[in-house]
């Protein structure tokens, strides 16, 4: 069970900046590759501009997530900052209600969309047999996280305020991972 345990704890801290590197990390050397292959050996990668876009879609959906984690995404630190405690406490329920009804809306569209690309078929321009639909669940899984990450920061939220504890407006100015 603690071997368990250790393997969530690791994704709790790192699944969001492991699928940024390796999402990131492949668009640069397809990227790279492509520029290679073009100028030196005057051919292309028919799907070398094709997957980094869809790519990015998991750079973008979980990098956000990540920032809701950090609490660095879309806050107003300033200004929280100068409210009185129990103001900064109804803010971070805004937050997170705002997070989850934005979240909600979001996935439940783009679980549509994905569906509909993984219905017909849809194949990576230039490719064979890439599928976009693969590319397509970045929205809604990041979104899922990222609703996830505003539930965690809620809960933490809640425990401050009843020991009294000051709000962290923002981990990295703190020390955080």
């Amino acid at each position: 069970m603690s071997y368990l345990m250790a393997i969530f704890g690791w994704l709790d801290r790192h699944a969001e900046r492991t699928l940024i590197l390796i999402a990131y990390s492949s668009m640069a050397l397809i990227i790279v590759y492509a520029v290679v292959e073009r100028y030196v050996f005057s051919s292309q990668i028919p799907w070398s501009s094709s997957i980094p876009i869809y790519l990015f879609l998991w750079v973008t959906w979980i990098g956000c997530a990540y920032n809701v984690k950090q609490r660095t995404h879309l806050v107003f630190n300033d200004f929280r900052l100068r409210m009185p405690y129990s103001m900064q406490y109804a803010m971070m329920w805004l937050d997170a209600i705002l997070w989850i009804g934005f979240g909600s809306i979001v996935a439940y569209f783009t679980i549509e969309q994905t569906r509909l690309a993984y219905d017909n078929f849809a194949i990576v321009q230039g490719t064979d047999n890439v599928m976009q639909w693969w590319f397509y669940l970045a929205t809604p899984l990041g979104w899922a996280l990222l609703m996830f990450r505003a539930v965690q920061n809620l809960v933490a939220d809640i425990g401050r305020f009843r020991r009294r504890d000051p709000f962290l407006v923002d981990i990295q100015a703190i020390g955080g991972d």
